[in-house]
């Protein structure tokens, strides 16, 4: 019976530590942060599971994509055209080579990977393609690339001269586009600005310190204002002395 009523107690002092814990707006806030960040990368790993690719979300950071409208191609006089414009975020699918589109001007905008350099992506639309040795090389142009613009038909040598003109090998195919989000992706491309991340930083951080020191100040105010009160209070006891 000491053993259970000792158990009891200590649970019970447990349970009122975490409570007093909890309570804390400190511990409060970092439990906030935290589950913002599980949120954030949780979603983009899962939008990689579930897209099929490393890639699934891209800002548009040229106009090779843009055709003009009235002379102009910002993506802000004529957001919701049917090609990409810069400051665009688009959402790309990884699939099958051998299901994309290339029945140009219908066909698939896609994502692949420079050939002189892999570490850099580019998104042009298929405007033909060719079986060669058992794979598929696609041969790609911008949309606003050269004088045929999209959706008028360009000749062979308007296209894209990726790899000496022999189109892009299907191993350096990302995905395809299949949505596109106008005006987010300038949030991106401000991020990417030498100046855009560490002032993003620095409104971060000031945010949390915002977070944690209002409430410390605020306390002492009203503590300030309650020893205040008590000093101006005068007792009864000495009001007939």
């Amino acid at each position: 019976m000491i053993n259970t009523f000792q158990d009891s107690t200590e649970d019970t002092k447990l349970n009122n530590n975490l409570k007093r814990v909890w309570k804390n707006e400190y511990v409060q806030t970092a439990v906030v942060i935290g589950i913002i960040a599980i949120i954030v990368f949780g979603f983009w790993f899962g939008s990689q599971a579930v897209l099929n690719t490393s890639y699934p979300a891209l800002a548009v950071v040229s106009g090779s994509m843009c055709v003009p409208y009235n002379g102009q191609c910002d993506g802000w006089s004529h957001p919701f055209s049917y090609t990409l414009h810069i400051g665009n975020l688009i959402i790309v699918q990884g699939t099958d080579p051998t299901n994309l589109k290339s029945d140009y001007p219908d066909s698939d905008i896609i994502v692949f990977k420079k050939p002189s350099d892999t570490d850099e992506l580019i998104v042009h639309r298929i405007v033909d393609k060719e079986d060669r040795d058992g794979k598929i090389y696609f041969f790609t142009k911008g949309d606003g690339n050269s004088n045929t613009k999209w959706p008028n038909i360009p000749s062979s040598s308007e296209y894209d001269p990726w790899n000496g003109g022999n189109g892009i090998s299907e191993d350096l195919v990302v995905g395809k586009v299949i949505m596109r989000i106008p005006w987010i992706g300038h949030f991106v491309l401000f991020m990417r600005n030498g100046i855009g991340l560490p002032i993003v930083v620095v409104l971060i951080i000031l945010l949390i310190i915002a977070e944690f020191m209002i409430p410390i100040l605020r306390k002492k105010k009203d503590v300030n204002k309650k020893n205040n009160t008590q000093n101006q209070e005068v007792p009864q006891s000495q009001m007939y002395l």
